[in-house]
């Protein structure tokens, strides 16, 4: 029985990663957010709306302990889930625990191609974008850093990289 959990700030590359390293190791592969949006029929957005934050917070970690159950299985969760209630206790205790690790820098320059899709994010220039990053990954590194596993994910600069990078992460995984 195997549970691997990848954290990691937003842009890292978790679900990217997730997704072929389940594929390559034979295992189920779970987006802890798509897995909450499907199954309260929301997305992430609306359920900030409606609860704040606190109550998205709360929904995560109870979702977080159902799937943390669930056998041979890789789980990208969202970017803050390990900073809240006892949550990367949570996944310590139920599987091995993936710090995908990169720079602000790089990613800023990776979330500044895609932050249209993400609300936090879209409305920053690339000066307060790489701000904004910093910060908040200077917050959760104390959170993240508790992880079984660090991996930098330098190398991993596109789609094509994700294969040679997986096979990497699943080394380390098993050693």
């Amino acid at each position: 029985m195997k549970r691997i959990f990848l954290i990691g700030y937003m842009g890292v590359g978790k679900t990217t990663a997730g997704r072929e390293l389940a594929r390559v190791m034979n295992l189920e592969f779970i987006d802890l957010d798509h897995f909450i949006q499907t199954r309260y029929n929301k997305t992430i957005a609306q359920l900030f709306e409606e609860g704040g934050e606190e109550k998205f917070r709360e929904i995560e970690n109870k979702v977080l302990k159902e799937v943390a159950e669930f056998e041979d299985v890789v789980i990208s969760t969202g970017g803050g889930a390990p900073c809240f209630f006892d949550n990367i206790e949570v996944m310590n205790a139920a599987g091995t625990t993936v710090y995908l690790k990169a720079t602000p820098e790089l990613l800023a320059a990776r979330l500044n191609t895609c932050k249209e899709k993400r609300p936090l994010i879209k409305d920053k220039s690339e000066d307060e974008l790489l701000a904004f990053v910093a910060a908040n990954l200077e917050k959760r590194e104390p959170f993240y850093g508790r992880a079984n596993l660090i991996f930098e994910t330098e190398e991993l600069v596109n789609r094509e990289d994700v294969g040679a990078y997986v096979l990497k992460l699943m080394t380390r995984i098993n050693e």
